[in-house]
């Protein structure tokens, strides 16, 4: 069967194993839906580290296609609150109030059609009205953009897509794992990372101005988020409340992600990294030895940048994507932390939005980077003088991530992350 082979498995996007060899590919489990067969499929590595599992749908022994009912089927069972038993666990649907008005009471007319995007997970538009993400990775606990996503939604946060139905899937003896979620289909013209890449190109001031209305949702966002503090799963409390473990937290993460950074690469980058490593370690301890004042902690969007936001065609932006980090575990991502973690994920996308485009367009990064940041940082309001450290510091924390990701996924752009540790620590962040 294709889609049980290390080859098909491989070959596909979301498959995140992909410099790990494969040693076998075996189906833990499936259950039926009609004509699909909803599959787990776990892939064991020759490395000896712990394999993963994955959710795979097949429809007649292969990938289904689209318009051929694959994907809608899976909808309607979470219309139905459908309960499917495999051999070794059972698929649990569940619905919300928004689906409803979203499914057509003739799911007939429902058209289906995979986005072909570069993404981990898989995403399908069911008839201009509903999205249909499937989680093919399938990881235990609770799935931090279901969840987020669900809350958002309950509390009225308008800007980012109503949740409408979630499909779990529950190992006998296990913890639950999120296989797909349903939402609203938000119609958009792109994401923003386009927006403002086009905006730079053809009006750097109107650039200005998209940055200061993400700074303006980017509050709303963390507004909502903190809105029910009393909830056990989303507390909000100032950072100094926060205990010496969390903040210790804080500094051991930066400093990981530093450490991860240096492995990454080798040659002249090793060489640049390792000599920029004493400052870096010793901003990381300066700062997050100290973080009091005003600042907040909060559950967060997690891996906050241009391209989480889609944007629509009304003028708005909605966000998307709670996940965060992939490479970051589960539980550590659901874990409470400083918006300020958010505000630098954007900064440093508006950095690369820059940045990439000065070189083939008459853009000034560092002018116009300038102009950018204070208009985010105003229209998000609330940032006071002694959080600004905090923030740069999360900013040299997320650059020494994207050098990872960047050696390991995109190497011609290594040399952007890499002269961004160099000016952060010198604090030239902010405007060269």
């Amino acid at each position: 069967m294709a889609a049980l082979s290390a080859e098909w498995l491989a070959a596909q996007r979301w498959f995140r194993a992909k410099q790990r060899p494969t040693a076998a590919v075996s189906m833990l489990d499936h259950a039926s839906l009609g004509p699909v067969e909803l599959r787990i499929v776990e892939v064991a590595y020759t490395d000896g580290g712990p394999s993963d599992q994955y959710f795979v749908p097949t429809l007649g022994g292969r990938d289904p296609g689209d318009d051929e009912g694959a994907w809608t089927a899976i909808v309607k069972a979470m219309d139905g609150e459908v309960e499917l038993h495999g051999q070794h666990g059972t698929f649990v649907c569940s619905r919300t109030d928004a689906l409803a008005a979203l499914l057509p009471s003739d799911t007939r007319s429902l058209d289906e059609r995979r986005l072909r995007v570069e993404q981990s997970n898989t995403s399908i538009v069911l008839g201009d009205r509903l999205i249909l993400k499937l989680y093919r990775l399938l990881e235990s606990g609770i799935n931090p953009d279901l969840e987020v996503a669900a809350f958002l939604t309950d509390v009225g946060f308008a800007d980012t897509p109503a949740v409408a139905g979630a499909m779990t899937y529950l190992p006998d003896g296990g913890q639950p794992a999120a296989a797909a979620m349903a939402q609203a289909f938000v119609p958009t013209t792109g994401d923003a990372w386009a927006t403002m890449r086009a905006a730079l190109v053809h009006d750097p001031d109107a650039a200005v101005q998209l940055a200061a209305r993400i700074g303006e949702l980017t509050a709303r966002l963390h507004a909502a988020l903190a809105s029910r503090p009393q909830d056990p799963a989303f507390p909000a409390f100032p950072a100094r409340a926060a205990t010496v473990a969390e903040t210790g937290a804080w500094r051991a993460s930066a400093e990981s992600q530093l450490a991860q950074a240096i492995s990454a690469v080798d040659e002249e980058a090793h060489a640049r990294l390792v000599r920029a490593a004493p400052a870096v370690s010793a901003r990381f301890a300066d700062t997050f030895g100290s973080a009091t004042g005003e600042a907040r902690v909060s559950r967060v969007h997690g891996d906050y940048h241009l391209g989480q936001l889609l944007a629509r065609t009304d003028g708005g932006f909605s966000v998307i994507d709670f996940e965060g980090e992939p490479a970051r575990p589960m539980s550590e991502r659901r874990r409470p932390g400083s918006p300020l973690r958010d505000m630098a994920g954007m900064l440093r996308s508006l950095d690369y939005a820059a940045r990439t485009v000065e070189r083939t367009a008459r853009v000034d990064a560092g002018s116009w980077l300038a102009a950018a940041r204070g208009a985010f940082l105003g229209a998000y309001g609330g940032i006071g003088d002694d959080e600004i450290g905090l923030l740069e510091a999360f900013e040299l924390e997320k650059a020494c991530y994207e050098v990872r990701y960047e050696a390991s996924n995109r190497p011609d752009r290594l040399w952007l992350p890499l002269a961004a540790v160099e000016r952060l620590i010198i604090g030239q962040g902010r405007a060269s």
